[in-house]
């Protein structure tokens, strides 16, 4: 098999450097994909692909009045997207420098306790229709909005979460982050989202919404008005979630197990 590889490199002068050259670049376009896919740098790449046509097409049939407009774009239209779109950006550069391996042996999966601890106090909490918000890290750490907040480092726990969450409590604005199975902070400040088309959502919904268009956490609100439960991942928002879905898609989402917790959890329902 390898000669066979080797004499069809030979007759098409095609080197082994050749083909780790495409090699990278195809996983280079692959990635850039996979980060702008269902973001608003969809819309930014159609639209310089578009214009980038039109400046060759323009070349092509000796439109110089057009080929010199789009050609003078070109240096203004790059300061543009990343002032537009630096979220993006900055979001899309922290998935490329995240080591698979590595995030495979250090990252601790959150367990089955901790997951039913969540679910039972937001599924309370949506009861009472108290207004919750609970953010939870994955891979990209969220540092920089623990230390906006008021720090706790305590054991998940049901109790806990409910009474930062009351009204009265001292604590109830803002975030809770969980890193690691355990609540680092209450009170965090998260970026609001600025896309348009969220507009009419509430200050914590925007608040989950923005925080997971800039990392890959999993963000929980619970609606002040509705005790609604909706769940935020990749800066798209789930609404109206019941206790069993908010479960499997937590399992789904934040352990390298799930499938096997999902069965034990069932073998435990049926007995």
């Amino acid at each position: 098999m390898f000669d066979v590889v080797t004499n069809l490199l030979a007759v098409f002068q095609f080197g082994w450097s050749d083909l780790l050259d495409v090699a990278i670049v195809a996983f280079l376009i692959y990635q850039f994909l996979s980060i702008i896919r269902h973001t608003r740098a969809v819309q930014m790449v159609m639209g310089g692909v578009l214009v980038v046509a039109l400046y060759y097409a323009s070349e092509l049939v000796t439109l110089r009045t057009v080929n010199w407009l789009v050609g003078e774009m070109f240096g203004y239209a790059v300061f543009a997207a990343i002032v537009l779109f630096q979220n993006d950006i900055r979001r899309g550069l922290s998935l490329i420098g995240r080591d698979s391996l590595l995030r495979l042996v250090t990252r601790r999966a959150v367990t089955d306790q901790t997951i039913e601890e969540i679910v039972s106090a937001v599924s309370t909490l949506s009861v009472r229709k108290c207004g919750a918000l609970v953010a939870i890290e994955r891979d990209i750490g969220l540092r920089t909005y623990v230390d906006s907040g008021t720090l706790l480092d305590a054991k998940v726990n049901y109790d806990l979460l409910v009474s930062v969450f009351q009204p009265s409590s001292p604590l109830h604005d803002g975030a809770i982050i969980i890193q690691d199975n355990r609540i680092s902070a209450a009170t965090c400040f998260l970026p609001l989202t600025v896309d348009l088309q969220q507009a009419e959502l509430g200050t914590r919904h925007r608040a989950a919404i923005g925080l997971t268009e800039e990392s890959d956490a999993v963000a929980l609100v619970v609606s002040e008005e509705t005790g609604a439960i909706s769940l935020a991942i990749d800066g798209e928002i789930e609404h109206s979630l019941d206790d069993v879905q908010l479960t499997y898609r937590l399992e789904a989402l934040l352990q390298q197990t799930s499938l096997a917790s999902r069965v034990r959890r069932k073998r435990r329902g049926e007995t």
